[in-house]
């Protein structure tokens, strides 16, 4: 009996070793948060179906005539059937693992209506002579840690699903093209040897005597390797912007993951521009092993959009290109999104859910924390909880601006760890800014754009694009730069190094923005003028002002814009309750501050605006993953071929003929994803209609506006606002 096809080889995929080998795996995977023997049995019965006489000869047809290939007779039914009499729930798991995980009820009507079939229960009987211990001895129920309530068992499974795609995929790629599985070995050093290079790294850092800035990081880092020492859980590392948290973070990570035998270093940052500048940092200090293996793995959000596949249809190796897209985390260091993150969790496609296994027995730093959107911090700290209660998982809320998050149901019973004993005093040591008020009455975008042309150099930060894109033709300065989402990846990575370079040189340099400057991009202006906004948006733009400590006070200036000046929903609200707050007169110097506000705010929004947490109870995975969306809108990702140098637009303009040709391959879908832009897809659809965008592949466009980039829309009419993400 076999499980699949000839290879390249002509070899066959011998079934019983197949389903051997898978549940191996799915048990070394699941070890780490109590689901080891539960996952065994999964893996062992995931496709038992495959005994089926017309199985064996549907294999035989696709071997003959490649053109017959479809998905076969069910596979599926048998295994389900064994789970479902020894452990009902994880049925599901083997009825999602080709397509995905469908609703509890879905899937009990589906195997009732198999039960019957004489083929289920010849495939059994075929297995359980083929294979000893088909079936378990004691009862293979769920840990009682994993089985508190329904949002634990729910989560339980997820990781329970994902350790089983993962071995699956693993072990069938393997028989297709073991190159790609040797391909796919981790780095060969552990992290204590991570740690000796980072000690090294350390050692090798320069201190300026009688830097304040360098006393506080050098003191920072010193409590974060102390703390390292505490029990996993979850941690609050609360540090005033530059005060070294990438460093300092990195350093607890790895000293607590050495502590108590954890096995990677998850960081999750909230954009793509954080993503790059944070995984420059870490490679710098980690390098590659001794076969040039980069240590740290980059992941980025719009990768398995792009090119993850679910089919119900069986592997083959014209699939495993798109199925390779979908990273399974198998790396030390991983640098990724909060969007790929949590959105992979709490998805129930195999592609995107295969990674969520490598969570548990993990240190998840999720940098700027604050940002984590407010209408889905149920379901996140819940996550959040479960995962460091019983999943021998450590996450550490990294932030100047640290959010009330024992203020929310999941967390209040919760005590975070301060990593860095009373922050305060760092604060108070870093106040490196003066803040000025101008928010009594509108300022019209004339009045903001003196300011800045006042300076020689100086940010502003403004709410909306449009809002960015109008004070940068009222500031009339050819010389001023722009950094918003209107721009690919690569234009805003060209435009913060151009920023970098002429503060470094002491030129000329005024920057117009949105928010996408604020959180972690390592900028230092004398001066920052900031439209009224949320709290710790306010907090995190003066961050970008007199960063490195080298005046005596940095100027940020904030104004209550003309027009509307925030986005609707929670942003607005946001800005309402710290405006509460800061009538008060209140010290943003002060960390307290940013925790009242957070209590505040929560008591305003609804943090489960989706019910996402009621369908989670009811086992409804497709209707979870509908409603768990960080990004409100479908989008849909727009190729600007415009961009660069000539010799980037060459390789765009061919990768994107590729594209045409129908080849999806992801190494083509990488390359073209820092010039892409995320457009909503009802404004692409518009877009489209009127010829300025070419449809590539389904979620992947090319426009043709005869633009560098999306701000020339305007000039077709466009509010960027309702457009780019």
């Amino acid at each position: 009996m076999f499980a699949h096809s000839c290879n390249s080889a002509g070899n066959r995929h011998d079934l019983a070793e197949h389903l051997l080998a898978v549940a191996g795996l799915a048990q070394e995977f699941a070890a780490g948060f109590g689901g080891g023997y539960s996952a065994y049995y999964t893996g062992l019965w995931h496709d038992v179906g495959k005994f089926n006489p017309s199985f064996q000869e549907y294999l035989r047809r696709c071997e003959s005539n490649p053109q017959a290939r479809g998905s076969g007779p069910d596979h599926k039914g048998a295994g389900a059937v064994l789970a479902f009499d020894h452990c009902p729930p994880i049925s599901m798991l083997v009825h999602g693992h080709h397509g995905g995980l469908r609703s509890l009820t879905e899937t009990k009507t589906w195997v009732a209506e198999r039960r019957g079939d004489a083929a289920v229960q010849q495939a059994i009987a075929d297995a359980d002579r083929a294979i000893s211990g088909l079936e378990p001895c004691v009862d293979i129920g769920m840990p009682a840690t994993a089985i508190e309530n329904e949002l634990s068992m729910e989560l339980y499974l997820r990781l329970l699903f994902s350790a089983l795609v993962d071995a699956d995929w693993l072990d069938t790629e393997s028989h297709f093209e073991p190159g790609v599985s040797s391909e796919r070995a981790p780095p060969d050093l552990s992290l204590s040897a991570l740690w000796e290079r980072f000690l090294s790294n350390q050692r090798a850092m320069p201190h300026r005597a009688g830097s304040v800035v360098d006393e506080a990081r050098n003191a920072v880092y010193e409590s974060s390797v102390n703390s390292a020492e505490g029990n996993t859980g979850v941690f609050r590392l609360t540090v005033p912007t530059g005060g070294g948290k990438t460093r300092s973070a990195m350093a607890f990570a790895l000293r607590h993951a050495i502590k108590h035998g954890l096995q990677r270093v998850i960081v999750a940052t909230p954009y793509t521009s954080i993503t790059d500048q944070t995984a420059k940092v870490y490679r710098e200090i980690f390098g590659t092993d001794a076969h040039g293996r980069d240590i740290v793995l980059e992941h980025h959000s719009q990768a398995t959009e792009w090119a993850g596949v679910d089919t119900e249809s069986d592997f083959h190796p014209a699939q495993n290109r798109a199925r390779l897209a979908a990273e399974n985390w198998d790396a030390p260091i991983i640098v990724t999104t909060t969007v790929q993150l949590f959105e992979s969790l709490f998805s129930n496609r195999t592609s995107r859910i295969r990674k969520a296994h490598r969570l548990a027995g993990s240190v998840i730093i999720l940098d700027e924390a604050q940002t984590l959107p407010p209408h889905l911090l149920d379901p996140i700290t819940d996550a959040i909880r479960q995962l460091t209660t019983w999943g021998r998982t450590t996450v550490v809320l990294s932030t100047a601006t640290q959010p009330a998050f024992e203020a929310l149901k999941p967390f209040a019973d919760l005590k975070p760890v301060e990593i860095i004993p009373h922050p305060e005093r760092w604060f108070a040591k870093l106040r490196r800014v003066k803040y000025e008020w101008r928010v009594d009455r509108p300022m019209p975008w004339e009045d903001a754009a003196q300011l800045l042309l006042n300076e020689r150099q100086g940010l502003a930060v403004v709410n909306l694009k449009r809002d960015a894109l109008n004070l940068l033709d009222v500031l009339d300065d050819p010389a001023a730069l722009h950094l918003s989402t209107n721009l690919c990846g690569a234009h805003r990575r060209q435009v913060i190094q151009e920023v970098r370079e002429r503060l470094s040189r002491d030129e000329l340099c005024r920057l117009v923005s949105t928010q996408v400057v604020e959180a972690g991009v390592d900028l230092d202006f004398p001066f920052v003028v900031r439209a009224m906004g949320p709290l710790d948006a306010i907090i995190q733009a003066a961050g970008r002002c007199n960063r490195e400590g080298s005046l005596e006070s940095g100027r940020v200036l904030v104004f209550l814009p003309e027009g509307t000046g925030t986005p609707p929903g929670a942003y607005r609200a946001a800005a309402g309750v710290a405006r509460s707050v800061l009538g008060s007169g209140a010290d943003l110097d002060d960390p307290a501050v940013a925790r009242k506000y957070f209590r505040r705010l929560y008591d305003t929004l609804e943090t489960d605006v989706r019910q996402v947490q009621e369908r989670r109870q009811a086992f409804d995975f497709p209707e979870v993953a509908r409603r768990f969306r960080m990004i409100d809108d479908d989008t849909e990702s727009v190729v600007i071929e415009n961009f660069g140098t000539d010799a980037e637009r060459e390789r765009v303009r061919s990768d994107v003929s590729r594209l045409r040709d129908g080849d999806s391959n992801r190494h083509v879908l990488r390359r073209l994803q820092p010039y892409a832009v995320s457009l909503y897809v009802q404004r692409a659809n518009e877009l489209r209609a009127r010829g300025l965008i070419e449809p590539l592949l389904d979620g992947v466009g090319v426009w043709h506006g005869g633009y560098d980039n999306v701000c020339g829309l305007l000039e077709a009419g466009v509010d960027p606002d309702e457009l780019v993400v």
